[in-house]
């Protein structure tokens, strides 16, 4: 039996036992209110059309979404991860798509009556109402600023109620909930930016609101997850091997519950994200000291968290010319993905995690264009086929900075201010639009593009000093057609080019790391002559190797399961002459080695 059907043969008997009329009342029923009108205030007839309203929307709702919102209630009352989790990641989704996919799930003041006016579980429903209003539709300033008060009160809920609340939700539901905060409070920030388009109820709301949704709001959360669940005082000692026992007596009440480790977990992912968002890449992978990148590690378990995870640390790592370390980064999660991809094709986060991975490969091939190393074929190739024109581009010096330009807005984070625009002070504000500061977006770009700008001599250089093992300065001028000096200039930007710091011993941070040169060509300078001396790195042919014998291999399947060729019979020839011809057997091969599909080979 499905699980819709078990909600519908469960579910009725709880559905009798809402009395609608309780919740309506009976006005203006027997006359009761015809003479005394005029002494109902306007609160109460405001309170009256608003119960109407909320008995027409309820009438509205269908009897399996009705019996959908009881079962999920009963679930999230009684703990039950596993209907839980079944309810969260197929049976919202499923009737989403049926009811409301261009449209808005009941109100939670609809649906009350349903949970018996459940304060926490409306909480918990209001979450995904509006998760729903911005994936699905355009959320107004109302659904802003409510979803921005349905999370305070959340994390207050959760914060600061007397010990630890007696409530268990999924990994990927916790992993959902800080990362739809973040999305939000970016889209927020997105959105306030543009005053121009602000209407003036717009602006008198954003004017008086100048907390809602503010940088140091969203971090005070964060941090206070952290601090609450002590996750990294956890991870610190599971690092340094010490027992269960130890770990619950470091971590208090609070940190041995499934619920604030997780929290606290996802919310160090979540630091790492808004400070890249607001530019501050160093303090992002400052946070993340105590996570280790490898497979083992907790965010895994959700496969969008550890996407998410590996997107900004690679980002961060070349925001700060750690190229090497942005391409291990790009190649573990990458691979990653495709070993996986089966099974992401069953998640409803299939699409945004194949964005998130066609900008990872943009990313990708911007580093190997700066730092040109040899990686693992498959990426290489995906990313061939997919930005093999920019990559062209970006690999002939000052003309590949538009390509640059292209592929770094396409893959970077949606960057935020942290301040927003002065909207309680109209003349600071004409100001603000007057002369509007520049883009977060644009001023990271500017700050990437002199970076390349620095490097644009360096592909030149390079496919000049590949061609020798000791070259006259003279000589190489003349190449470059440049002087000397400037030619001393180059080939020093191409050396501080080659060298990067990057994590060759697993360094427990990953700020950490040391000095290594990532070029297979250097060089000396001794008087008026260069010597330059190339490191080649032996192919790796088992790869080649393995992925050609598959290929030979199906290729040999295709043919032994291909029907044989039908003989075509010569036109005009008799009927006769046809069946006797076809009647002779074909003369016996007496010379010949016999072959493995058992034919004879010519001797």
């Amino acid at each position: 039996m499905s699980r819709k059907a078990l909600w519908e043969a469960d579910l009725d008997e709880d559905l009798q036992d809402v009395d609608l009329n309780l919740a309506i009342g009976t006005y203006g029923q027997n006359g009761l209110y015809d003479d005394a009108q005029s002494r109902i205030d306007e609160a109460t007839l405001v309170a009256m059309q608003q119960q109407v309203a909320q008995q027409q929307a309820f009438a509205q709702i269908p009897d399996v979404v009705k019996r959908f919102i009881a079962h999920f209630h009963q679930a999230v009352l009684e703990n039950n991860l596993a209907e839980i989790t079944v309810a969260y990641e197929s049976g919202w989704n499923r009737l989403t798509e049926k009811f409301y996919s261009k449209t808005e799930w009941p109100e939670a003041e609809v649906i009350a009556p349903l949970v018996n006016d459940d304060q926490i579980f409306l909480i918990l429903y209001r979450e995904l109402y509006y998760r729903h209003v911005y994936s699905r539709l355009t959320p107004d300033i109302d659904d802003r600023f409510h979803s921005y008060e349905n999370s305070c009160e959340l994390f207050n809920y959760l914060l600061n109620s007397d010990g630890p609340v007696p409530l268990e939700l999924p990994e990927q539901w916790l992993w959902d909930i800080i990362d739809e905060f973040i999305y939000q409070f970016q889209s927020f920030c997105v959105w306030r930016s543009k005053v121009k388009s602000k209407t003036e109820e717009e602006l008198t709301l954003l004017a008086e609101g100048s907390q809602v949704w503010s940088s140091y709001s969203v971090l005070n959360v964060l941090y206070s997850l952290i601090q609450k669940s002590k996750i990294n005082e956890h991870l610190v000692a599971l690092q340094e091997g010490k027992s269960a026992e130890e770990i619950a007596e470091i971590v208090g009440e609070y940190g041995t519950r499934p619920l604030y480790k997780l929290l606290g977990y996802f919310s160090v992912i979540g630091l790492l994200r808004v400070h890249s968002l607001l530019g501050d890449f160093t303090l992002a992978l400052k946070v993340m000291e105590n996570v280790e990148l490898n497979q083992k590690s907790p965010f895994t378990r959700v496969t969008a968290c550890h996407v998410t995870t590996y997107y900004y640390v690679g980002f961060c790592y070349i925001m700060l010319r750690r190229y090497p370390d942005a391409i291990r980064a790009f190649v573990s999660i990458l691979n990653f993905i495709l070993r996986m991809r089966q099974y992401h094709t069953r998640s409803y986060q299939y699409d945004q995690i194949n964005k998130t991975a066609d900008r990872m490969y943009a990313l990708f091939a911007i580093c190997n264009a700066l730092s040109p190393t040899r990686v693992d074929d498959n990426i290489s190739n995906i990313v061939k086929e997919r930005y093999g024109e920019q990559f062209t581009k970006m690999s002939r010096g000052e003309e590949g900075i538009p390509a640059f330009e292209e592929l770094f807005l396409y893959a970077c984070p949606k960057f935020i201010a942290a301040n927003p625009p002065p909207y309680d002070d109209p003349e600071l504000l004409q100001s603000f639009i007057e002369e509007p500061p520049v883009e977060p977006a644009q001023r990271h770009l500017q700050l990437f593009l002199s970076e390349v700008r620095a490097q644009a001599p360096v592909p030149t250089l390079r496919s000049f000093l590949k061609l020798y093992t000791s070259l006259d300065a003279t000589k190489l001028a003349n190449f470059l057609d440049t002087d000397e000096e400037d030619m001393v200039q180059q080939l020093m930007v191409m050396k501080q080019a080659s060298r990067s710091v990057s994590r060759v011993d697993n360094e427990k941070g990953l700020l950490d790391g040391q000095m290594i040169s990532t070029s297979d060509l250097d060089f000396v300078i001794n008087e008026n002559m260069v010597h330059i001396a190339e490191s080649t790195v032996g192919r790796r042919y088992a790869g080649w190797f393995i992925r050609n014998t598959e290929h030979a291999q199906r290729v040999l399947d295709t043919l032994r399961n291909a029907p044989l060729p039908v003989p075509v019979k010569p036109a005009g020839q008799p009927a006769e002459t046809a069946g006797k011809t076809d009647a002779q057997p074909a003369p016996a091969r007496t010379g010949g080695q016999k072959v493995a599909w058992g034919s004879a080979k010519a001797a």
